[in-house]
């Protein structure tokens, strides 16, 4: 029996050359595409929850992040998706899941280039099963 349930992907941009005001930018452009597709139940920016001494967040998120809900069973068509869109970009994706056992796993990847991204997503795709 497949696995049904809720997939969350966590993106973080973290480029150096980016300043957090354009991070955030890169969040939102993502955020308006990624709320378009089918195959995302729900995706939104990560709330700051106890905001670090120094941190210059003032709009209550996390800069250059969001989080997305996506149904296993959709999660390679959010993979190509992304692929697209941020083959090309360093960011950081982290992943949680519940496998059919009930197990509940978190894989976090790095990558800055199209080609590592590619081969990210290979990686999880096989811990995943999906």
């Amino acid at each position: 029996m497949a696995d049904t349930s809720d997939i969350k992907l966590t993106i973080t941009f973290i480029d150096p050359d980016l300043d957090e005001e354009e991070k955030d930018q890169e969040v939102e452009r993502l955020l308006s595409q990624m709320k378009e597709l089918d195959e995302v139940e729900e995706v939104n920016r990560v709330a700051e929850i106890n905001a670090p001494v120094g941190s210059k967040s003032i709009t209550g998120y996390v800069v250059g992040q969001l989080v997305a809900l996506v149904k296993s069973e959709s999660v390679k068509q959010v993979w190509g998706f992304l692929t697209d869109r941020l083959g090309n970009k360093p960011i950081e994706i982290e992943l949680e899941f519940t496998k059919e056992s009930g197990e509940s796993k978190k894989v976090k990847v790095k990558a800055s280039s199209r080609k590592e991204l590619e081969a990210a997503v290979n990686a999880i795709q096989e811990i995943t099963k999906v």
